[in-house]
């Protein structure tokens, strides 16, 4: 494993400690709050650890005389 996929790891580890730890107390609403984040998270991590590219590319230029102003 990288340094990045241990730090990742770790985040995802304290990410799902935290969220046990407020569930055992009790606090179902912060987790409620705290689970689109957490999916988020996961997501991401997944993408990291797969290589996948995420991000949009650039957006291509028009034709040469298409008579679209460049943006």
């Amino acid at each position: 494993m990288t340094g990045k996929q241990v730090m990742t790891v770790a985040v995802l580890a304290a990410v799902l400690a935290w969220s046990t730890v407020m569930t055992v107390l009790g606090q179902y609403a912060a987790v409620a709050a705290l689970l689109p984040s957490l999916g988020l998270l996961i997501q991401q991590i997944v993408a990291a650890l797969g290589g996948t590219d995420t991000r949009p590319g650039p957006t291509p230029a028009p034709p040469a005389g298409s008579g679209e102003p460049p943006r």
